[in-house]
């Protein structure tokens, strides 16, 4: 073997390298441990209108621990997306003594049927309004969709004067809304090319002469009709479905 100058020479590369790892990971221990490198400020940037500041403290205690190289900013992360109304955090070290905490808060459009709040991306969290919220519905996963829908279907309403209150997806696929003054309007499903956006934007072009129909007691309107919609008030015996005045009113809007 100690003939064998190709073999010597690798064994001696072995432990040449061996040797530099054992060196190179007692340098980063060293310079982990070491009280040359304080870590001496957390640093939380954002806008932050549900977060408080106590709230962070309590979170970060026990997890901002050795010093500036060696402090896990994982951990940190962690810590802080686990505090109500956090969406997301980004965590990053400023020289040569602070860590750099941006927070993303949550931002609510709607409560969800299970009490949860649903986010401007369609993702459900748990934390208190505290305000009146509008109230979401639909099947597992169907979150980004409804909020998506929930958009452009009070765009549509604005006209009407009340605002979006409730939006529901059922199962089949079909939407119902309630409005602030609570007109329930059952949409239906898309059926192209009969959108559900296109009912109801029929039925918001109709609005006006619909209201001095029924004399402005409109509470319960139905959109699944091919050629128009029926409506009903809270008096007994007055609806206005096929052949009536309200879904002429809706002919004549598609006919245009």
């Amino acid at each position: 073997m100690w003939s064998n100058w190709r073999l010597l020479d690798a064994i001696a590369s072995g432990l040449f390298l061996a040797a530099a790892a054992i060196a190179g990971y007692s340098l980063v221990a060293a310079v982990l441990a070491s009280p040359s490198f304080p870590l001496k400020v957390v640093r939380v940037a954002g806008a932050l209108e549900h977060v408080p500041s106590e709230a962070i403290r309590e979170r970060l205690a026990g997890h901002v621990t050795g010093n500036f190289f060696g402090a896990d900013l994982d951990m940190v992360r962690g810590a802080i997306e686990s505090i109500p109304w956090v969406r997301r955090a980004a965590v990053r070290r400023e020289w040569p003594d602070r860590i750099l905490v941006r927070i993303e808060e949550q931002v609510p459009v709607a409560r969800w049927s299970d009490h949860r709040l649903v986010n401007t991306h369609g993702e459900l969290f748990v934390a208190d309004a505290g305000h009146a919220l509008p109230e979401l519905a639909g099947p597992p996963g169907a979150e980004r969709e409804v909020v998506s829908r929930y958009a452009a279907f009070s765009a549509l309403v604005a006209p009407i004067g009340s605002a979006l209150a409730e939006l529901a997806l059922s199962p089949r696929r079909a939407w119902r809304l309630r409005l602030a003054d609570g007109t329930t309007i059952e949409i239906g499903s898309d059926q192209a090319p009969d959108t559900a956006e296109a009912r109801l934007a029929r039925f918001v072009s109709a609005y006006p002469q619909v209201l001095a129909a029924m004399q402005g007691s409109v509470r319960h309107v139905d959109l699944r009709y091919p050629n128009g919609f029926a409506v009903r008030v809270p008096e007994p015996g007055v609806e206005a479905g096929a052949g009536t005045r309200s879904e002429g009113a809706a002919r004549r809007m598609q006919k245009e």
